[in-house]
């Protein structure tokens, strides 16, 4: 189940609303990831109460654990993890691409799949389209992604040429039809993605995009990008791919990016982000503010008592108001370079949360800037101010 329909323009930027079986989601929107069935540190309830719309599994780990047996006695992923709103899957191309390492000799790719040993106990592993198709059914998702070849940048000291690229990108198309095949098959009442590949070439973007409209899937996302190549590349791709695809299906850019990096994918015209930076960072005291980066382990927070952020309205920043009106939460930055120095894992529980909340409060201003005719100024406004430093 998916319907999907445009709600207003400005230039290339899309506002919309995507109908899933789990529910409505407004676009533009970013995905938390959670790669193991949960977002890092991060509460279902807390990821509602910042206004989480749809969050993205991993289909290759949740394989490997728990495992399908424990999830289909569930019924599915979302009663597994508690979360009642959509989930997308992804189809475990990626990871299979990053288990590879930097020789990439650890998988073997042919026509059929991919052969590679288990990162949990060395087991022999074969994942294929039908494979995949097979694995999402069991999770149940809202939105099922094609199995694909995820094209490096580089390989060790070589870079990928166009020729290797297009073969990539042609396997992926066969292998989106066998996807989209095998989904049938299945009967999967969800949604299924194909993926856009191609590497750094224009052409074969064009190409492979053209050939997947032909599929008429209800979704596109485009794939390939943060995966090694230089910043200019990937914000030269991301301009150039969007508007290929058809203009009454939703798009998806996969593992992107920066909050500044969100907004340019915006103005070119895609829906649907996700990447695990937020988190990721978080974990590290990267925390991101309206102006700039903050890295909370540096001395100068150490008796620093303003919040993270003094326009964030997240529970680490201004805290949480109880039905009797106390308020809970809303810490200062001391507490948190205290945390950190300390270990403690409130931490980055806490910074998760902020970043978080701030990616989906960007989401949603963006989303009110497009209702509003005034998206090109709202991300002039926010870059200067993210200029501007803390």
């Amino acid at each position: 189940m998916l319907e999907f329909h445009v709600l207003a323009t400005e230039g290339l930027a899309r506002r919309g609303r995507l109908t899933l079986a789990h529910g409505v989601v407004g676009t533009p929107v970013f995905m938390p990831v959670g790669t193991y069935g949960t977002v890092k540190g991060v509460l279902p309830a807390s990821l509602l109460d910042m206004g989480a719309q749809i969050i993205l599994g991993n289909t290759f780990h949740l394989w490997l654990r728990p495992g399908l047996d424990v999830i289909r006695a569930f019924g599915g992923l979302h009663r597994f993890e508690n979360w009642g709103r959509p989930i997308l899957t992804d189809s475990g191309g990626f990871q299979v691409w990053s288990l590879a390492g930097a020789d990439g000799k650890g998988r073997k790719i042919s026509e059929e799949g991919v052969r590679f040993a288990s990162p949990v106990n060395g087991d022999k592993l074969f994942l294929t389209p039908e494979t995949s198709m097979q694995i999402q059914t069991v999770l149940a998702s809202d939105i099922v992604m094609q199995f694909d070849e995820c094209t490096p940048y580089r390989t060790g000291d070589h870079l990928t040429t166009e020729s290797e690229a297009r073969r990539s990108m042609e396997l992926s198309l066969r292998w989106a039809r066998r996807s989209r095949d095998e989904f049938h098959r299945l009967a999967n009442p969800n949604a299924l993605f194909g993926i856009v590949q191609g590497g750094m070439f224009e052409g074969l973007r064009e190409e492979s995009a053209a050939a997947l409209a032909e599929l008429d899937l209800p979704g596109y996302a485009i794939g390939g990008v943060s995966v090694g190549e230089p910043k200019e590349d990937m914000l030269r791709i991301m301009a150039h791919t969007p508007r290929l695809l058809p203009a009454d299906k939703p798009r998806y850019l996969m593992g992107v990016g920066t909050p500044e990096d969100l907004l340019a994918g915006i103005a070119a015209g895609v829906d649907l982000f996700d990447c695990v930076m937020p988190t990721r960072n978080a974990r590290n005291g990267h925390l991101f503010t309206r102006f700039g980066d903050l890295k909370i382990r540096n001395a100068r927070h150490k008796d620093d008592p303003s919040p993270i952020d003094e326009t964030c309205g997240c529970h680490a920043c201004r805290g949480t108001t109880r039905p009797d009106g106390s308020v809970t939460g809303g810490f200062s930055r001391a507490y948190l370079h205290h945390l950190e120095r300390c270990g403690e894992m409130l931490a980055p529980m806490l910074a998760s949360i902020h970043n978080l909340h701030f990616y989906l409060d960007l989401m949603r201003r963006a989303r009110a800037a497009l209702d509003e005719g005034c998206f090109t100024t709202f991300r002039a406004r926010f870059e200067a101010d993210r200029r501007r430093g803390v």
